[in-house]
This record gives C-alpha cells, sequence and structure tokens, in this order.
C-alpha cells in the first residue's frame, strides 16, 4: 500500500540537510510557487526551472519541483502569461506544481553542494573556504538502565551525536542508581505503581552540534524504554564546525597542471572549461567554489590554494588571481547539476527509511545555455 509524503514533510527532509537559517542574507530561497499541504507521489530535483523543466515535471507526473536556483530571484512587478516566466508559472499552477527554492543553504550545508563538488574531485581533509556560519555545541546528558545502554547509546550516535573531529560514538559513561516512584496513571517499565524503585543507571554524556539536537532527543527517546526520559541539555563554550561557502582540500597526489584540468572535465562531467595558469607548481591543494566564485579569489590564495575551481570567472579577476600565483579552472556555473543526484539520492533514503513511498527524480533537462565547439 502507497504511503505518500505531505509536501510539508519532504521540505522537513530537505531542511535536516540544509536549514534555512544557513542561506545568506536577502537570498530568496523557499516556497516560490504554490503548494506544499498536499501528498506528493512524486519529487523532481532541477538545477534551474525553465520552461523545459517545468513541461518535463508535467510529463513526468511530478507534484513538485525542488530546485537550486530560485525561479523567482527578484520580486515580480507583473506576471504576464505571453511572457516566458508567466507561461511558466501558469503551467505550474494549472497542473497544481509546488516549486520551492534551496539555494545558499544547499550551498553551505554540511554534504551539501560544495561538499558533493569536493567529494567528486576527490579531495580530502576538507574545510570550508570562507566561513559564514559556526554551529554551536550541546552537551546531551541522558539516564538509562544499564541493560538498555547501549541501545540509546547507539540510537543517538546514528542521528549524529558523539562526532569530535574524525571521531564518532564519543561518549563518557558513569555508573549510578536512579529512583523513582509511579504515581497512578503510568505504565512504568521497571517498577511498582506507589513504590520507590530503584534502579542500575547509566548516565551517558555525549557532545551534540547545536542544528541535530532535536533529531537526536527524538531517536533517543524511541530508544529509550522509559515513558518520561530524564536528560540534561547543556550549552558549550567549546568551538563547534565552521560551514561556509566552498570547500579547500587536498588530492592524494599532486599532478600535473594540464592532468588536473582533464581530472575536473572528467569528475565534472564537463565537454570544455576554461583554466588560468598562475604558477608553475603541480596541484596539490584545491579550492572549489559552486556557481559564481569571484568573491572567493582572495579567500584562496589566503589558504594557500593551488588552484581555485568555480564558474564564471571574470576577465580582470582572472588577471589578479595570475599576478597572484592562483590558477583557475572555470568549468561553468552548469557544474552545480550535481546537486540533481546528490539530492535525490539523499531525499529518497531519507523518505524511505520513514516509509514513505513518494519518488524523487532528477531532471534530465541540461539546462546549461552554452554550447561548446
Amino acid at each position: 500500500m502507497n504511503k505518500y509524503a505531505n509536501g510539508q514533510t519532504v521540505i522537513g527532509e530537505l531542511h535536516a540537510l540544509a536549514p534555512k537559517h544557513l542561506a545568506e542574507e536577502g537570498d530568496p530561497i523557499g516556497l516560490q510557487v504554490g503548494n506544499l499541504n498536499k501528498p506528493v507521489k512524486k519529487v523532481m530535483i532541477a538545477l534551474d526551472v525553465l520552461e523545459e523543466v517545468v513541461d518535463e515535471a508535467i510529463e513526468k507526473g511530478a507534484e513538485l519541483i525542488i530546485a537550486h536556483h530560485p525561479m523567482i530571484y527578484r520580486p515580480l512587478k507583473k506576471i504576464d502569461l505571453s511572457l516566458p516566466q508567466g507561461r511558466m508559472i501558469e503551467k505550474l499552477i494549472k497542473n497544481d506544481i509546488a516549486v520551492y527554492a534551496a539555494h545558499t543553504n544547499l550551498d553551505v550545508a554540511k554534504g551539501g553542494v560544495n561538499d558533493w563538488l569536493a567529494e567528486a574531485l576527490q579531495l580530502e581533509q576538507t574545510e570550508a573556504l570562507k566561513g559564514t556560519k559556526e554551529i554551536s555545541l550541546v552537551k546531551l546528558a541522558v539516564y538509562v538502565p544499564e541493560e538498555q545502554a547501549d541501545t540509546v547509546r547507539e540510537a543517538m550516535a546514528a542521528a549524529g551525536a558523539g562526532h569530535i573531529g574524525q571521531y564518532s560514538h564519543c561518549t563518557f559513561n558513569t555508573s549510578g542508581e536512579g529512583t523513582f516512584k509511579p504515581l497512578e496513571g503510568t505504565n512504568p517499565f521497571i517498577g511498582t505503581k506507589g513504590k520507590i524503585e530503584r534502579v542500575n543507571e547509566i548516565k551517558i554524556e555525549t557532545v551534540i552540534s547545536e542544528d541535530l539536537v532535536k533529531q537526536v532527543i527524538s531517536s533517543m527517546k524511541k530508544a529509550h524504554p522509559y515513558e518520561e526520559v530524564a536528560y540534561d541539555l547543556y550549552e558549550l563554550k567549546n568551538e563547534g564546525e565552521t560551514l561556509g561557502i566552498g570547500k579547500i582540500g587536498r588530492l592524494a597526489e599532486e599532478m600535473p597542471f594540464e592532468d588536473f584540468i582533464l581530472h575536473v572535465k572528467q569528475t565534472l562531467d564537463v565537454p570544455a572549461l576554461r583554466a588560468v595558469k598562475g604558477h608553475s607548481r603541480p596541484v596539490r591543494k584545491v579550492a572549489v567554489v559552486g556557481g559564481d566564485g569571484n568573491k572567493f579569489i582572495s579567500a584562496a590564495i589566503m589558504k594557500g590554494a593551488d588552484v581555485l575551481v568555480t564558474g564564471d570567472m571574470y576577465y580582470h579577476n582572472a588577471h589578479d588571481a595570475q599576478a597572484a600565483g592562483l590558477s583557475i579552472i572555470d568549468p561553468g556555473h552548469n557544474v552545480e547539476k550535481i546537486m540533481k543526484t546528490g539530492l535525490s539520492t539523499f531525499l529518497s533514503g531519507e523518505l524511505k527509511k520513514k516509509g514513505y513511498t513518494s519518488e524523487v527524480i532528477s531532471s534530465a533537462v541540461h539546462t546549461d545555455p552554452f554550447l561548446f565547439y
């Protein structure tokens, strides 16, 4: 029997990956057309919302398009149905298709666009190229009967708790005695109503990124045997993970610039690209920014990048980078098409885990306006 996710549920899973608060100020993310308060049988992931993409959604029966680039980037003064944008909006409304944009929040997100690009380029030891958000840390302490401690500990780790650097499942465990008296109306897992119960318990302490608190607590409660779970949350002064635009990392082995050009063409699936050679040394340290990376030349230089891989490079900025000894590879803005596969895979997996049968597909329309000869 089919169980279709509500549109709001689908977007909730999107926000688990790319929360709205990660977006840059003024970025018009969110619902652009339509209604999310309805079951969605099919979701289509697109880089751009063009008329051909809308026609594809109609043909394939998609009720929700999640796009990286906002369809409505500036406020509309009118909706003229004789113009391309007006026709698109008319088709979307007549066919009851919603459009939702996840732009810079998906760029910045851990496991988002720039991570997908860095993974495709096979970069290691990556970090944000230019930090924009620091995720605060929280300590969670929960009290669990000894016999169930492993189950609860594993549930919290699976939800993202206990990550410190390259280590997972980081906890500290203290044995002690818990007491409680079940009152009328309770159904205690251990103990008898009206009598004080003493139980050997484990206090499990672990660290959580602030943005994961809700899902970790939800997973912990589902795994915990008690009706009423005793737990504490503490704000920490420790520095959390820094998220931001772009990534910088290292290749497993250095390679000549010309070989790296071929590597970019193959891994990012582009027929041609522009390159600026700023030095003659081999490429080892690589910065990557999906989309327009003109503003990040200085950040790449400051962090010691041998090359910056990004789109839409301006002529005079390329001169400045070359003079500063930074090589540039511009494979075009359209390399962000990698988000179609990345987001489709993520949403399909999350919806399936929760028992939904909604289908998530990637748009097959090629939206790069440039031709290469």
